[in-house]
């Protein structure tokens, strides 16, 4: 069963469009990856699932239900989370509270403070720390505990290793394999192609707003990928 599907859907910013006639669909409990390199539309899709943008054409489906006009507070107690880009933790509140704050919708399920630091253990000791003073590493990790306090279905990932150090970025996709042994569907975009592919159930390549290449890594060579990635 498909928990989200995309139809025909087209996104603008005023005059300029960001995505053409976009359609796919994630099935439950599957790691979907989106690749591409800056401005191919990666994140506006993300903004588009999580309620920040809306589509000016076709139709966004979660669980079956058309949710286009459903604002981002309630798609969020619907089961939809999104970890930005830049992490976009609360600086001047401790770890402890930024992660409260992503409990904030009562959503019920597995996910509580105690079960978050069993995924991220590096949080435990920085409970009472301010955000602002925490390494990129340890506020991907909170932005992650974060939007899993909202117990979601699906779990929207924004460029997470962006900036990290390749032994973060390892434990980060380590975590996201723990996530989906538990249930959880992950929609990721990314640039690094090498990581993702080693967790993707299947991904596509987003070139201008477009969908260039998609299937199971299996199924695509390093050469196609490449073509796609960059347009030749």
């Amino acid at each position: 069963m498909s928990i989200l599907e995309l139809k025909d859907v087209d996104v603008f910013y005023g005059d300029f469009q960001a995505l053409f006639s976009v359609n796919f669909a994630v099935e439950e409990g599957q790691t979907f990856a989106f690749i591409g390199a800056n401005g191919g539309g990666k994140s506006t899709l993300l903004r588009t699932l999580a309620g920040l943008l809306k589509p000016n054409s076709g139709e966004v489906l979660f669980q079956g239900e058309a949710i286009n006009d459903v604002p981002a507070h309630t798609r969020v107690g619907m089961g939809i989370a999104l970890v930005p880009e830049g992490r976009r933790v609360f600086p001047s509140l401790t770890v402890r509270e930024n992660l409260l704050i992503g409990a904030y919708g009562g959503r019920k399920g597995e996910w509580t403070v105690d079960s978050v630091l069993g995924l991220f253990p590096l949080l435990e000791p920085l409970m009472k720390r301010q955000a602002s003073s925490l390494s990129g590493g340890e506020q991907q990790a909170l932005a992650i505990g974060r939007a899993l306090m909202a117990n979601p279905h699906l779990l929207l990932l924004d460029e997470v290793s962006l900036g990290l150090a390749p032994v973060v970025i390892k434990r980060i996709y380590e975590a996201m394999g723990q996530l989906v042994q538990k249930g959880t569907t992950i929609l990721v975009v990314e640039q690094d192609v090498q990581h993702v592919l080693t967790v993707a159930d299947y991904v596509a390549c987003f070139l201008e707003g477009r969908i260039s290449l998609e299937g199971k890594p299996g199924d695509l060579s390093s050469e196609q990928i490449t073509a796609a990635y960059f347009g030749m």
